[in-house]
């Protein structure tokens, strides 16, 4: 028997949220554990919660109906890959990202950075942002914490990630350290160019890798 689809991602034509602040409620605890509802413009996501992964805006193997008999509340959706193929303009054209892949819920983008910078010899980093080759046919592009955050914006992101930098561990503490620096500085440039828009929210990244101290000087800044 089919699970009836969960009733926080129905089709385009049934409730909106789109007037939905975007915040989060505590609905319980146990000792430091915490459940709770984050209230978006695309409907609301319990936490802790299970994200199945769209990379290309579709998860791999199943259909949209699939996925929504699950009881999944939030997808997440790649930057890298939908910058490269099909593009952020052709999504946004088509009218965003929840209706290129039939999903009327929450959406969650990465901000590309852990696939950009696995990318190792294909790629160029500097203090601004990054330069890298394309996996599919080697077309140069280049990736800043303003052009990930716009790309996000076109693809109509409920939760937009700030644009980071992630080391290759392990590593030096001093390298983490700049790596993580270097993070923080992109998150601020994030922040300015994000457009806020009711229901919708920007999540930033905890860096310095195993270092418990760079992890706390990160959550601070």
């Amino acid at each position: 028997m089919t699970a009836e689809p969960s009733s926080l991602n129905l089709p385009f034509s049934h409730k909106d949220h789109s007037m939905s602040r975007f915040h989060w409620t505590c609905e319980s605890t146990d000792g430091a554990a915490r459940a709770g509802m984050l209230h978006t413009a695309h409907g609301p996501v319990a936490t802790p919660t299970f994200m199945p992964v769209g990379t290309v805006g579709t998860v791999k193997a199943m259909t949209m109906d699939a996925v929504r008999s699950t009881g999944a509340g939030i997808v997440l959706g790649n930057t890298y890959h939908l910058m490269l193929r099909p593009g952020a303009a052709r999504v946004r054209a088509l009218g965003g990202l929840h209706r290129f892949m039939d999903w009327s819920g929450p959406i969650l983008t990465d901000s590309g950075g852990f696939q950009v910078m696995s990318l190792g010899a294909l790629r160029r980093l500097d203090q601004d942002g990054v330069t890298f080759r394309s996996h599919i046919d080697g077309s140069e592009h280049r990736l800043t914490p303003e052009s990930s955050t716009g790309i996000q914006h076109d693809l109509d992101a409920t939760i937009t990630m700030c644009f980071d930098e992630c080391p290759a561990l392990p590593a030096p503490p001093e390298a983490i350290a700049a790596s993580m620096r270097l993070s923080m500085r992109w998150a601020a440039r994030s922040r300015e160019a994000y457009v806020q828009r009711t229901g919708y929210g920007q999540f930033g990244i905890v860096q310095g890798g195993t270092e418990t101290d760079l992890r706390a000087e990160s959550v601070r800044a």
